[in-house]
């Protein structure tokens, strides 16, 4: 049964009848009731109807704000949190004006007060429901052990007890749902809530342009060796995904360079162009090079992932969305660095008419000896640029994507399944191709002008101006549509490829 939101420390204070909480106190004539019912006072009363629900919430915001100028700032709570005797430093008080202050004037007004309460009690609820493995409405140090694990995250008994002891106000080495809500609704979500709250945000699907930020891999999984097998699994899922979607990737990059206001190539017209040019097999083109670079550009970034989380310093199992931008973005940019002339191979070999080259070594060496090495870096610069808003726009979407599930979604479990994941992954990812494409656009016919012999040098700055100059803005967007025609068949491609791929390889589901 639902109880009130007050916290049971603080709840003797809002009781009707003024009347300390009786630690005997029996349940309510709505504690049995389908209604939402709860406990009663020592005075019998009920206390769970909406109308004494929001007057014990009136009673407690008011117990809190000292200055009584009608809204809670850091002070009102530290002095009214320290007479109900529950201390928190400023930090954590801090944490709980940003997460309901939803008119950034940094403090807390009654209805700010009450959705932050709300809000967090569903929350704490999630996560209660998530470690009470044996449901049986208590949580122990085993249960603790085992959520914990099955994330990857390794912790001792002792330390799970002490866990516990830090709420266990009775002594029995258990809590239970009110000695949970009681240590945590006035606190700041840390810990153990955060860890299971947590998603991953899941690489397993490819969409081609590998700007993504890297998984996140638990220490027992790089212990066990099993993150290499997570590595090799999508590998062979992209391999195989953009194998499939490789024909709309090579008119992408066939209509960003050639597509314009006289030249306004459309999606069939431009099959049938590649189709009479050089036949069935010239869909393919550049499928070979974008398949090869996946495995050092995983590997690459993986590895630079790691080193970065150790520069930053953190000790962090699960890194905070800002450290995972920063992390992710420079590995991206490491791994781009290094991999980038077969970025410029890709295009020239999706550009070649039929019989220019003979193969991936042939183009390599006919741009050495006519262009010099810098041809093989055409285009770098608007590509590291395009990383940046890629990674932060899909993990800014995706993280509301997921609060948001949360909010609306979660009931009995903070797992939102799969298909969710997969959705969430895949819209988020689609944003950040969005914000990226003019630069990728950009990066894209440079890598392709440099070819062209007896063409003027183009900088980055002078080919934006010379688009939107002869294009407009919807110049920066060519070939928009088959990018997100492939983005579904590429992600559905993936995760069935990936799964497989994850079974054979003996990997454990996360």
């Amino acid at each position: 049964a639902r109880r009130s939101l007050a916290s049971p420390v603080v709840s003797g204070v809002l009781c009707p009848c003024g009347s300390p909480r009786a630690s005997g106190a029996v349940p309510g004539p709505g504690a049995e009731g389908g209604n939402g019912g709860g406990s009663a006072g020592p005075c019998g009363r009920s206390v769970c109807e909406a109308s004494e629900q929001d007057r014990r919430l009136r009673a407690l915001f008011q117990k809190l704000d000292v200055n009584r100028d009608g809204a809670l700032c850091i002070h009102d709570l530290a002095v009214g949190l320290g007479r109900l005797g529950l201390h928190r430093t400023e930090l954590d008080l801090l944490k709980i004006v940003k997460a309901g202050d939803k008119d950034l004037d940094g403090q807390l007004d009654f209805e700010e007060f009450v959705h932050y309460l709300q809000d967090h009690e569903k929350k704490l609820r999630l996560v209660f429901k998530s470690l009470d493995k044996k449901n049986d409405g208590r949580i122990d140090a085993q249960e603790i052990v085992q959520s914990l694990r099955d994330l990857g995250v390794k912790i001792s008994e002792q330390q799970a007890e002490k866990i516990l002891k830090s709420m266990d106000k009775n002594g029995t080495m258990t809590i239970d749902w009110n000695e949970w809500r009681d240590y945590h609704l006035l606190h700041p979500v840390e810990n153990i809530p955060e860890i299971i709250l947590y998603w991953k945000h899941s690489t397993i699907f490819d969409v081609g342009e590998n700007l993504t930020v890297p998984d996140e891999f638990t220490v027992e999984e790089r212990q066990t060796g099993m993150w290499w097998r997570h590595l090799v699994a999508g590998g062979g899922a992209g391999a195989v995904s953009r194998t499939c979607t490789a024909p709309l990737d090579r008119l992408k990059v066939l209509m960003q360079v050639h597509a314009s206001r006289s030249n306004n190539m459309c999606i069939i017209g431009g099959f049938t162009q590649m189709i009479r040019e050089g036949g069935p097999r010239s869909l393919w083109r550049g499928n070979g090079i974008n398949v090869l670079k996946i495995a050092p550009e995983s590997a690459i970034k993986f590895m630079a992932y790691e080193q970065i989380k150790r520069f930053i310093g953190t000790d962090q199992e699960m890194l905070r969305i800002h450290e995972r931008l920063l992390a992710g973005s420079l590995a991206g940019a490491i791994a781009q660095s290094s991999i980038y002339p077969m970025e410029v191979l890709k295009t020239r070999m999706a550009l070649r008419k039929t019989g220019q080259y003979s193969g991936m070594l042939d183009c390599a060496k006919n741009i050495l000896s006519k262009e010099g090495v810098a041809a093989f870096y055409k285009g770098y610069i608007p590509n590291m640029l395009g990383i940046i808003p890629y990674a932060g726009i899909d993990l800014a979407v995706y993280e509301t994507l997921k609060n948001a599930w949360l909010q609306r979604y979660a009931v009995n479990s903070a797992d939102p399944g799969v298909f969710v994941l997969l959705a969430c992954g895949t819209i988020s990812s689609t944003c950040g191709q969005l914000a990226s494409y003019p630069l990728a656009l950009v990066r894209t016919r440079m890598q392709a002008q440099a070819s062209v012999e007896g063409a003027p040098e183009v900088t980055m700055r002078g080919l934006f101006k010379h688009i939107l100059k002869t294009e407009g803005a919807f110049g920066l967007y060519r070939g928009l549509a088959p990018n997100f025609m492939k983005v579904i068949p590429a992600v559905s491609i993936s995760y069935v490829v990936y799964e497989n791929l994850k079974m054979t390889l003996g990997v454990q589901s996360r």
